[in-house]
């Protein structure tokens, strides 16, 4: 019995060291079964080209003309004569005045008038009656003395008459409130019924095609842009047209053109301002509105582009890939310019004989093994 048992133990360890040998083999078939799949990138050389250099600035846009439409004289408001926010020509009439008033000191200043033309009438038939009776001594010289400067009061009074019936004639004009440019009239700022002077402000109206726009160049800036040539003629780049980008992000179909550098430097900005005029057909752009202006202001000579899909963004840098030794990528840390188009310039990190990866950046980290696969790129994109 007990030889039996010992038998069968015997038996179970042979088993046990059998199966061992054989479950490891099976573990190291299956770990070099397993292969991970290669990973494929596109590479290329970086572009090298002239490329333009554009500054921007912050700016703000304003109307070509404003015009704050205020009353010439008081009265009550009666009528609004046209639609806010709508188009609006020059001469056109925005408020009405109670005319009343005014039509009364009309009335009253032609009577007036009519007085002073009456008297002038009878010192002129005086005048003209004694003149020759005074010189046949008829009648004394000092009565016609005083006709005749009766008769130059009298003269004076219709030239004072005229004048306060021209008076009053402007004031009842004056009482239908018009529009002094052509443009866009903003929302009124008074009602019906108000008593408004000239010192109250009914609505303004901005001509807004074209449209100026506002915006600071440092001081820094400003002079290099204004350098001299190598022929020692003065060059503005400002002269060059101007694009403006919107708030949203999307450039401006139209490109202005720059009208006046203000006469000073701010001297607690140490900036400048530009005034440039855009094309608004359609009045598409309005007073107030916040943009960036960019100008070309210089050209970077042989600089280096690549891809934009080539550029990483980790936080607030710009990195690459480029392949080293064995087909390993190599993460490195670059210095963007400007873009242009689908390309980028990168001012500092690259040569010209550098492999850069330009598709694939997404899948590699530093050391990772590649399989390259060449790609062309154009000076416009890829």
């Amino acid at each position: 019995m007990k030889f039996s048992q010992q038998t069968r133990l015997t038996r179970m360890l042979q088993a046990l060291l059998s199966i061992i040998p054989v479950a490891g083999f099976v573990g190291c078939t299956r770990s070099q079964a397993i292969k991970l799949p290669d990973t494929e990138v596109l590479v290329a050389t970086p572009v090298q080209r002239d490329v333009p250099v554009h500054n921007e600035w912050v700016a703000t846009t304003d109307g070509y003309v404003n015009a704050e439409i205020r009353p010439q004289v008081a009265g009550y408001i009666i009528r609004q004569d046209y639609k806010e926010g709508a188009v609006v020509s020059k001469g056109q009439v925005l408020f009405e005045i109670d005319p009343r008033p005014f039509q009364a000191d009309l009335d009253h200043a032609n009577g007036e008038l009519a007085q002073a033309e009456a008297q002038l009438g009878k010192s002129t038939i005086d005048v003209e009656r004694d003149t020759p009776l005074a010189e046949k001594k008829a009648v004394a010289k000092e009565k016609l003395d005083n006709e005749i400067q009766a008769r130059l009061a009298a003269q004076a009074a219709v030239a004072s008459g005229k004048a306060a019936v021209e008076r009053a004639e402007l004031n009842l004009g004056w009482t239908k409130v018009t529009s002094l440019v052509d443009g866009v009239a903003g929302i009124a700022e008074v009602q019906i019924g108000n008593l408004v002077g000239p010192n109250v402000r009914l609505t303004s109206v901005s001509q807004v095609d074209p449209i100026k726009v506002y915006f600071p160049v440092s001081e820094q800036q400003y002079l290099r842009a204004r350098h001299l040539s190598s022929s020692g003629q003065p060059m503005d780049l400002f002269d060059s047209a101007p694009e403006l980008i919107l708030a949203d992000g999307t450039v401006y179909p139209h490109k202005g053109r720059i009208l006046l550098t203000d006469r000073q430097v701010d001297a607690g900005t140490g900036t400048i301002r530009l005034v440039a005029a855009f094309p608004n057909p359609g009045n598409v752009l309005r007073p107030g509105q916040y943009g960036r202006v960019r100008i070309q202001t210089s050209t970077a000579k042989g600089a280096l582009l690549v891809p934009q899909s080539a550029v990483q963004e980790l936080q607030g840098g710009y990195q690459v890939a480029v392949l080293g030794t064995g087909n390993k990528a190599r993460i490195r840390p670059v210095k963007v310019g400007e873009k242009a188009g689908t390309m980028w310039v990168i001012d500092d990190g690259l040569k010209l004989d550098d492999q850069v990866i330009v598709e694939g950046i997404g899948k590699v980290k530093d050391g990772t093994v590649v399989v390259p696969k060449p790609a062309e790129i154009q000076a416009g994109g890829r």
